[in-house]
């Protein structure tokens, strides 16, 4: 429940550090109450806000528009208001991007292998390949993401340049805590 989320403890502390003039608060919104919410947060000119499940996968018919990765997601955690345009993006292949060039990894032009086909891992996944990782190997089990897996491998071969490829990852009983 997002009664219980620590965003806006972390993200007011990082504000005020900063000297930013702004405040996250939570609220709790489901999809029966996702469009007048998004409705009333463009009326009250909100700059942005962040959407966690069941609501990532249902709110981009509601905004103006999409990021691509969070069209080929098919998931937004992220909207940002400029001035009436609703923009929905995912922020998390983002960061990761920009966690690997902070730490001076340069992937692009080159291959990456990523463990997982998650809602996270498909972000990163979509993300480096917009960014232009020239090759990505998707490594997952046999679960309840591997479908998600197939439909993103999918997905970049027919729209990007990157050339991506899955495999089945087989995890041993005595290796899981």
């Amino acid at each position: 429940p997002i009664r219980h989320t620590q965003s806006p403890t972390t993200h007011n502390l990082a504000y005020d550090k900063n000297g930013d003039d702004v405040i996250q608060l939570a609220f709790e919104v489901d999809n029966d109450t996702l469009e007048d919410t998004v409705k009333g947060f463009r009326a009250m000119k909100v700059r942005g806000w962040n959407v966690s499940m069941p609501n990532k996968t249902v709110i981009g018919k509601y905004l103006d528009k999409l990021t691509p990765a969070a069209e080929m997601c098919g998931a937004v955690n992220t909207v940002v208001n400029d001035n009436g345009v609703l923009t929905g993006t995912i922020t998390d292949g983002v960061g990761y991007m920009k966690g690997l060039k902070d730490a001076g990894i340069d992937a692009i032009g080159k291959k990456m292998t990523i463990a997982g086909a998650g809602g996270a891992a498909t972000a990163i996944e979509i993300q480096a390949a917009l960014d232009g990782v020239a090759e990505l190997s998707i490594f997952n089990r046999k679960d309840k993401f591997w479908a998600n897996a197939e439909e993103t491998v999918e997905k970049i071969n027919k729209k990007l340049l990157t050339k991506v490829d899955y495999r089945h990852i087989i995890v041993l009983e005595s290796t899981r805590r």
